[in-house]
């Protein structure tokens, strides 16, 4: 069952292979006047509640979703966020349950990101998203769901945005991780639970639909109830076209099982003795460490960007070592797909240039401009100082794709606050790029760090 499961996975993901030819017959082109609206909101009747800054709760929630820039052109402007998305189209949105919490009333909340607020959109007695995501537990703390509004990204990448929106999820799920890292906040990242109950409870239909799930907070064993009724349909976008691959690559790799999960994952209850959350008496959530101090982390939270360019420049081997220790750290979920990186190293310091993989040395030599042909002639890839290649053989695909999501985020993180360039490449050609590369291993992400 798991290797047919895994199978599915894979055909989704070969049908939106780019190659050569495929790039040259459709480069793409659309109306930047027909794109769908970027932010969801609420009828104005339900209750919205201001993010104060100076409240570090209000601000740890506003940090995994804030506005941070704002780009205007001539007849548009974009507002620019926390989190980095494929063309800048942001399908994502966060909802969170938040029980417990002074000051808060207990409930479900959308986070509505084009007015820094949260929006009430359910009241909590004795039920909760627990019994779609953690059954036999109650979360003093906070539920976040990441979920993705498909047309936004599918609008202009068509099918290959099954893929986008499952980095973009990634890359939210690790804009929650950092503002709990600056909020000194453990959390727990959960990709195995009930989606498909949960996307019809909260009456997302076919436009919508839940990724993942934080968890940041107290838990103890009790019985919580599913919510006691449906939530309204309320549209992501002004207007929406269906895709019935995307739809169908969602729905067909939704319920399989990730790597490394016990079998009776979900079923036994949870604990948090010394803030730590542990299941079946194994750690599996931690406090995410990247090392940095924290104004400055902060800092590079509110101005990270993506890089238009590289100056061919070097970056230090004691730089480059604080990025891998960074990279290298334990995801903070017992969902397990691993995630091979394959390095072409231009421009580091002591450091030979050439292909490897991890960090050992594969193949000599300087391979800048085979990395800018495969990432479809992209010079970032040729100037950067390293490209980085995410490869996977998965079982659970929209796992893999987020934790290469995640480990992007992180990425981008982590080069900022040394003054660093990165840049998400999600273009490449696939086939190519595993001939290259030597490996039998999907291509999930590429990324080019630099000066």
């Amino acid at each position: 069952m798991i290797q047919q499961l895994e199978t599915v996975g894979k055909k989704f993901h070969d049908a939106t292979k780019h190659s050569p030819l495929s790039v040259m017959l459709d480069p793409n082109y659309v109306d930047g006047s027909t794109q769908p609206t970027a932010f969801k909101s609420y009828p104005h009747f339900y209750r919205r509640f201001p993010l104060d800054e100076n409240n570090p709760t209000h601000n740890f929630i506003r940090l995994t979703s804030a506005i941070t820039f704002e780009k205007k052109y001539k007849y548009d402007s974009y507002q620019l966020r926390v989190n980095p998305s494929a063309g800048a189209l942001y399908p994502t949105e966060v909802y969170l349950q938040i029980r417990g919490i002074k000051g808060i009333i207990d409930g479900i909340y959308h986070l509505e990101v084009a007015t820094n607020s949260l929006t009430l959109i359910y009241e909590l007695i004795d039920d909760g998203l627990e019994s779609y995501i953690l059954p036999n537990c109650l979360v003093k703390g906070f539920i976040f769901l990441v979920s993705c509004a498909y047309y936004r990204s599918s609008w202009k990448y068509k099918q290959r945005s099954l893929r986008y929106c499952f980095l973009d999820s990634g890359h939210h799920v690790g804009a929650i991780e950092a503002a709990a890292y600056l909020y000194q906040k453990a959390i727990q990242v959960i990709f195995d639970f009930d989606k498909v109950a949960l996307n019809n409870d909260l009456g997302f239909e076919n436009k919508e639909f839940v990724t993942a799930s934080v968890i940041s907070g107290e838990i103890k064993p009790k019985t919580v109830r599913k919510l006691r009724s449906q939530l309204p349909f309320v549209s992501p976008t002004d207007y929406f076209e269906v895709n019935p691959f995307i739809e169908a690559g969602y729905k067909n790799t939704v319920l399989t099982k990730s790597s490394g999960l016990p079998p009776s994952y979900g079923g036994v209850p949870w604990t948090s003795p010394e803030k730590n959350l542990f299941y079946n008496g194994n750690i599996v959530s931690q406090s995410p460490s990247f090392n940095c101090q924290p104004e400055q982390f902060l800092n590079t939270i509110l101005t990270r960007r993506s890089a238009r360019a590289f100056k061919r420049g070097a970056i230090s081997q004691s730089e480059w070592k604080q990025i891998w220790h960074c990279l290298k750290q334990s995801l903070a979920t017992a969902s397990k797909e691993e995630i091979e990186i394959y390095l072409v190293i231009n421009c580091v310091e002591e450091m030979e240039s050439g292909l490897y993989r991890e960090l050992q040395l594969l193949k000599r030599g300087d391979f800048s401009e085979q990395a800018k042909y495969l990432c479809v002639n992209q010079a970032l890839a040729r100037d950067s100082a390293v490209t980085l290649f995410l490869t996977s053989t998965y079982s659970n695909y929209q796992t893999a794709m987020q934790s290469a999501g995640w480990l992007g985020q992180r990425l981008y993180l982590i080069s900022n606050y040394l003054g660093i360039g990165c840049s998400g490449i999600g273009a490449y050609h696939d086939d190519e790029t595993q001939e290259f590369l030597k490996t039998n291993k999907d291509i999930l992400y590429a990324l080019a760090i630099g000066r």
